[in-house]
């Protein structure tokens, strides 16, 4: 175990908090940054270094993964005046967990390029459960022989890692992804608040579905009616998972791709303005299945 070198880890949030602690679980040291010194303390009590800034952490580690908000976040860890390309070594492998545009994740494998070191995208699906318990979802992009180098570590906090194609391809598939979960949690909540009024109880209103042909993630896994399931959001006022504000951005990546590959994609814009209506409505802090809540507040809509 204390063979093995040391990880850089930037963005230790909802998600990269349990996914740097999987890693401190494998048994590698950790060398961690976060722009909120605050997140930082549990690692120090766990034995991992803080620094204070990404160039800091690519000074000390090889291979640094990164989980971050958005694009801009992105730009910034790599790219900024405290940046990792500021003292990246040659031949460290870099890896992006963050959901951001395709195009972005293109521009950050080409300026990673330039420094002799190498960039892959491997943004996640499952949500923070997922993180915690390990099994998470990775759908990496870029340059195949690289692939293994990246697995090594990717699996210490996923039970799939998925290699997608070039750099972007990644983001492409989680991008994707997103959008359909938007969709069919919006279409989920819409059918059990109907249901709900049609004088069906719920429990078991989500029985028939999920022995149906209706069945969905979001109706079997994630249900959004509260009593309905435990250990979901949607049980615990909507706290924790995965935000409305995530979802909102994501869903605006995907209408960037869709204008960019000019792909019509009418549900995935209508959820788009749906999820930016209740981040409007107080509603960006709470878990995305909140929609059912929003729903049923909704009377216009």
């Amino acid at each position: 175990m204390a063979s093995k070198t040391p990880v850089g880890f930037i963005g230790l949030g909802n998600m990269g908090n349990p996914m740097a602690k999987n890693l401190v679980k494998h048994g590698y040291p950790v060398i961690a940054y976060d722009v909120f010194p605050e997140a930082c303390k549990e690692f120090q009590d766990l034995g991992a270094q803080v620094t204070d800034s990404p160039a800091d952490v690519a000074e000390r580690a090889d291979r640094i993964i990164t989980m971050l908000p958005s694009s801009p976040n992105a730009k910034e860890v790599y790219t900024g005046a405290n940046g990792i390309l500021k003292k990246v070594k040659k031949g460290s492998l870099l890896i992006d967990s963050s959901t951001i545009d395709p195009a972005v994740s293109k521009e950050l494998a080409k300026a990673v390029e330039k420094m002799g070191a190498v960039f892959m995208d491997a943004p996640v699906s499952g949500g923070v459960g997922a993180a915690r318990a390990g099994n998470l979802t990775f759908m990496v992009g870029g340059v195949e022989q690289e692939f293994d180098a990246a697995k090594e570590l990717l699996t210490c906090m996923g039970s799939n890692v998925v290699y997608c194609g070039e750099v972007g391809t990644g983001q492409a598939a989680k991008i994707c992804n997103n959008m359909l979960l938007a969709i069919s949690m919006i279409g989920t909540a819409e059918t059990m608040n109907l249901g709900i009024r049609l004088g069906l109880d719920p429990k078991l209103l989500a029985k028939i579905l999920n022995m149906s042909s209706g069945r969905c993630w979001s109706s079997d896994t994630y249900n959004p009616v509260p009593g309905v399931m435990e250990g979901v959001p949607s049980a615990n006022n909507y706290q924790g998972g995965f935000g409305t504000t995530l979802m909102a951005k994501d869903l605006g990546l995907a209408q960037i791709s869709a204008t960019n590959t000019k792909t019509p994609v009418p549900l995935g814009s209508q959820a788009h303005q749906i999820y930016r209506m209740m981040c409007a409505k107080g509603y960006a802090l709470k878990d995305f299945s909140a929609v059912f809540q929003f729903l049923r507040e909704e009377e216009t809509l």
